[in-house]
């Protein structure tokens, strides 16, 4: 079996659900493909996110073009360093660039700014914040942009998307000093069952990816066993964190149903309950 051979599609879910989070520009499949594959096993909406300002153009777009696509935009975390001190090793997708300070970085908020205006944007995000790939030289950029997302969120009234890697007790704190947005949203939920309590407690969203379903992932299966129903979405980030048994294969949209089910012996409930409530929280999450 071949790692870069797409993995089958699973079992069509019997209620519709939402992949809370996903890359449609990173995929192999053109976005039609992609949606049908997911419609096939009843992944019946997606939303597409932006990691920088091109991506979050090319998200609204998308979304603008797809009734059953949703945009969140956003610069991600790592993002927001490389927009001020440059990327000479050329670790995003475009390429090696030169710093351009703090005045780059906010041309590039107000560009998602004006973005985050538009109808079919629902979210802002990713964003937050990333120990794994940033070192301390960036923290202090990466800190401003996600408080800047924070009150772009917060001035129109969409979703704000989280992205936390190693940084759990700094996110919170933001969030707390700035005042999360009234819908906010951990992708990708990577923190354990005392943490998941602090979010619930504050009714923050946790979204759990195929990494729910990787042997050592037992904290994020204690965390999800105590995430609240109301509260929880599924996702795929695909390309990435594809699920068990196909871990290390490429990930999409028509996967949830994977994850999903795997969930729900977490939970201890039978599938279509899980699959109905997610679909609630995810709409009532991105507001559409």
């Amino acid at each position: 079996m071949s790692r870069s051979e797409a993995p089958p599609l699973p079992e069509p879910l019997r209620v519709p659900v939402a992949d809370s989070h996903t890359h449609l520009d990173m995929q192999d499949a053109t976005v039609e493909e992609g949606l049908a594959r997911a419609a096939a096993v009843n992944v019946t909406t997606v939303i597409q996110v932006g990691c920088d300002v091109a991506g979050s153009r090319w998200a609204a777009e998308t979304a603008a073009a797809h009734a059953n696509v949703h945009a969140a935009v956003a610069l991600h975390p790592n993002e927001a360093p490389r927009i001020v001190h440059g990327d000479p090793d050329g670790r995003s997708r475009q390429g090696a660039r030169e710093g351009g300070g703090r005045a780059a970085l906010h041309e590039a908020l107000a560009e998602i700014d004006a973005l985050a205006a538009l109808d079919h944007v629902r979210g802002v995000g990713e964003t937050g914040l990333d120990r794994f790939r940033t070192g301390p030289e960036g923290m202090a950029a990466q800190e401003e942009a996600f408080r800047a997302h924070i009150e772009i969120a917060k001035r129109h009234g969409k979703a704000l998307v989280i992205h936390d890697r190693e940084a759990h007790a700094d996110v919170l704190r933001i969030l707390a000093d700035a005042g999360a947005p009234e819908r906010t949203v951990f992708h990708c939920y990577s923190g354990d069952a005392d943490m998941a309590r602090i979010c619930a407690d504050a009714g923050y969203f946790m979204s759990f990816a195929g990494n729910v379903t990787f042997k050592n992932a037992q904290p994020l299966r204690d965390a999800l066993a105590v995430a609240p129903m109301e509260l929880v979405l599924v996702e795929t980030d695909a390309p990435f964190l594809t699920p068990a048994p196909y871990r290390g294969r490429p990930n999409a949209p028509y996967l949830i149903p994977v994850t999903l089910r795997a969930m729900a012996e977490v939970k201890g409930v039978d599938e279509d309950t899980l699959a109905s409530a997610i679909s609630d929280n995810t709409a009532r999450a991105f507001d559409y």
